[in-house]
């Protein structure tokens, strides 16, 4: 054990060496004076009977314990003010696995997200050690969130992508194929023009020329997102994707190129489609994920999605060691309880010598 403020040990020692010598003299003083009071004739009648001597030889017995807990009782902060610790040679340890959500902003995959995004929440919230980061894209990909551990903001940008989300579905009508038919004023948020340019600002970009819901494009952006340190080499590196690929236009990269990418890069891809997808698009998908060593999910299979978090769960994750460090645990405990069963002995002495 170690004594951060050794000064304070010091202070303390001095204080109580001059309580003893001032408690002490004073009691020395008070036997042979009477500054109080009067003298009383034949007192030795009284100091003689039995019970009066009990009855103080248990009074000084009761004084001389309520000092001795008061002395502890003030050593003990003294000490405690010392700030006592203890030292230990430490390995600091953490899960190292990387996860980006890829997330197709387009509305046809609107309500797929509103469904998904509180399960991510949730499981954003139970991470510790692990990396986040968000892309959401459309005609264009866009990077939210590079890797983070800062899951307060990770949370705080899902909680507008949901929002913004939300929103779309209730103000645009739409007919039996899907198609945008009009606008639901009633039902416009005070905020709908922030919440549109959250989720399109960046994401709509080319999109007179190149289309639209240009999925290889998203995910190759996604895949390039991670570090390419060598220091993170190690680190477990996941995407999931939720789209309903469903191209409307030529990407740059197709989704087979993609996983042909992951697959190089270590990287395992997560894939979650539309109940609505067609069968040729699911097959495609399905193929490019099982390809990297992912698992594929439809939205109407899925349930609440349980089953691809857990999965996602079980991917393995590297423990990588940074280091050994010089750990300080404070020693307080042990000192705490002391300090409390001393003023606890005291105001139970006290109560007892009054009686």
């Amino acid at each position: 054990m170690e004594i951060r403020y050794s000064f304070v040990i010091y202070i303390g020692i001095a204080f109580l060496l001059c309580l003893l010598f001032y408690c002490f003299t004073k009691n020395k003083k008070n036997n042979n004076s009477y500054k109080e009071g009067k003298k009383v004739a034949k007192s030795f009648y009284t100091s003689d009977d039995g019970y009066f001597k009990r009855k103080m030889m248990r009074f000084k017995l009761y004084t001389v314990m309520i000092f001795v807990c008061g002395f502890i009782a003030i050593g003990t902060s003294f000490f405690m003010i010392s700030r006592p610790y203890t030292t230990e040679i430490a390995t600091k340890n953490e899960y190292s696995r990387d996860i980006i959500f890829c997330i197709d902003i387009s509305y046809s995959v609107d309500y797929l997200n509103v469904n998904i995004i509180p399960k991510i929440k949730e499981m954003v919230s139970n991470l510790k050690g692990e990396r986040i980061g968000i892309v959401i894209f459309n005609s264009s990909p866009v990077l939210l969130s590079p890797l983070t551990d800062d899951y307060e903001f990770i949370l705080e940008e899902l909680d507008t992508i949901e929002e913004a989300l939300k929103a779309r579905l209730d103000v645009y009508e739409t007919d039996k194929n899907g198609f945008i038919t009009g606008y639901n004023y009633d039902k416009m948020p005070d905020n709908w023009d922030y919440l549109y340019a959250f989720i399109t600002s960046g994401t709509l970009i080319g999109s007179d020329y190149r289309g639209s819901s240009l999925i290889g494009d998203g995910l190759a952006s996604a895949i390039f997102d991670f570090s390419n340190d060598e220091k993170d080499e190690d680190r477990t590196k996941v995407i999931v994707l939720s789209t309903d690929n469903l191209l409307n236009g030529e990407p740059y990269v197709s989704l087979d190129e993609c996983a042909d990418i992951c697959l190089e890069k270590n990287i395992t891809l997560f894939g979650i489609g539309t109940k609505e997808m067609k069968m040729r698009n699911k097959k495609r998908m399905e193929e490019a994920v099982v390809k990297t060593g992912g698992s594929f999910y439809l939205e109407e299979e899925s349930g609440n999605f349980d089953e691809m978090v857990e999965a996602i769960e079980l991917k393995s994750k590297s423990l990588i060691s940074d280091g050994t460090y010089l750990k300080r645990n404070d020693y307080l405990f042990v000192p705490y309880v002391i300090l409390i069963l001393s003023f606890v002995g005291m105001t139970v002495l006290i109560r007892i010598t009054r009686r």
